[in-house]
């Protein structure tokens, strides 16, 4: 097998004095989607923003491909190819799709590829494509997922941090997002996807 290509070991983490976290352990290998699955308030999108470096644990490691993230700040866990969609999509309103799209490939490592992988997700979320001039704020919410997904993609990420894709939207919509999942990850990213959806995300997880 591979080595891990993230690590949390024994994460604890508390707001003030509600601890979220105890313990924590888990890893990601090259090429794995892995899936935390669990309730609300468990702890799971506190995970991500742990791995992004938007929020600082109490003691624990993280580690991505032999760097310890601690001494990164959430910039530089983008640049080392770490890239968290966010819950609830947090697109850019009132920007283009276009323009949200290239927002997304504005670390350096990925801006000379920009227009390859502009086309890479207009491709892979055809009604993207159809919608490139609208204002994300007028999106459904299914599109705006497909928008903060492609987003995320803009920045070539190693490993794709997913909160909850699923949340909130028509049952067509979470069969799209999940064989989307599906898809990105034949491409060779991996994914470490926090979901409520257990049938479907354990459906496309490799664990």
């Amino acid at each position: 097998m591979s080595a891990p290509l993230l690590q949390i070991e024994g994460l604890d983490f508390a707001y003030g004095d509600a601890q979220v976290l105890r313990g924590v352990t888990l890893e990601v290998r090259q090429g794995e989607i892995v899936t935390l699955v669990g309730s609300n308030g468990a702890g799971k999108s506190t995970t991500l923003r742990n791995i992004s470096r938007l929020l600082t644990w109490r003691s624990g490691e993280i580690v991505f491909d032999g760097h310890d993230l601690r001494k990164l700040s959430s910039h530089e866990v983008v640049e080392l190819g770490v890239v968290q969609v966010p819950e609830g999509r947090r697109i850019f309103p009132e920007m283009t799709v276009l323009e949200n799209l290239r927002l997304g490939s504005y670390v350096k490592s990925a801006r000379k590829d920009r227009a390859e992988n502009l086309e890479k997700g207009l491709t892979l979320f055809p009604r993207l494509r159809e919608r490139a001039s609208q204002l994300g704020g007028t999106l459904s919410g299914g599109e705006q997922q497909m928008l903060a997904i492609a987003r995320g993609l803009m920045a070539k990420p190693r490993l794709l941090l997913l909160d909850e894709p699923s949340l909130g939207l028509a049952p067509l919509f979470v069969q799209t997002i999940f064989d989307t999942i599906a898809a990105i990850h034949a491409q060779g990213v991996s994914v470490l996807l926090v979901e409520q959806n257990v049938y479907q995300s354990l459906r496309v997880a490799d664990r």
